[in-house]
């Protein structure tokens, strides 16, 4: 496994490990959650019109009202954990000391597919998200904008890497991942979360 390193940002706290899962695991890894996944194109609200999002996408976990996940328009409701998610939930739970609940599973089929600028910052996420990102599959980028320094960041994630968003980092910053021309290889992308109870209405 290699050794992680420490993304120095302001107010932000990022991990990164760029195999964390070998190659023999990865490569196994892919094939089955391409072939396995629940694999569904939502439609979303963006800029208030609906759209389906450019990506397939599915819920995982913890099951239960308390477990299901709503953003952009879209609710969620969870599928029970496969043994490839425990797997995978397995090794990052241990290595970030963290009970990960659910995970959010997007494939992105070519260059054409991204998700635009965002912040996992729902209530449900807690008062400072923990995100475990895991990927799989072709290297994409990965960009960060703060919110208000006008500081941006970008990083390539590849097939078995775990990047690992904690702290302040989802009050501060936001993320995306841009449709790129000439990438035609899918990425599988895992960002694992923990899901609180929401008091109030």
């Amino acid at each position: 496994m290699t050794p992680g390193q420490t993304i120095l940002l302001p107010e932000a706290e990022l991990h990164y490990y760029e195999a964390l899962f070998s190659k023999k695991e990865s490569d196994r890894l892919f094939d089955s959650l391409l072939k396995h996944i629940d694999w569904q194109q939502g439609e979303g609200t963006f800029f208030g019109k609906k759209a389906l999002i450019p990506r397939l996408q599915a819920w995982y976990g913890e099951t239960g009202e308390g477990k299901i996940y709503k953003y952009s328009g879209m609710t969620l409701i969870p599928l029970d954990w496969t043994p490839d998610l425990l797997f995978i939930k397995s090794r990052i739970d241990e290595l970030a000391g963290v009970h990960f609940t659910n995970v959010l599973v997007n494939l992105y089929r070519d260059g054409r597919d991204g998700v635009g600028w965002h912040s996992d910052d729902e209530s449900i996420l807690g008062k400072n998200p923990i995100i475990g990102s895991v990927s799989f599959g072709a290297t994409r980028v990965f960009q960060l904008r703060h919110k208000t320094r006008g500081i941006r960041f970008e990083l390539e994630l590849t097939h078995g890497s775990f990047l690992l968003m904690q702290g302040p980092t989802q009050h501060y910053w936001q993320h995306r991942i841009p449709k790129k021309a000439g990438i035609t290889r899918p990425r599988i992308n895992l960002t694992f979360r923990v899901l609180h109870e929401v008091k109030g209405g």
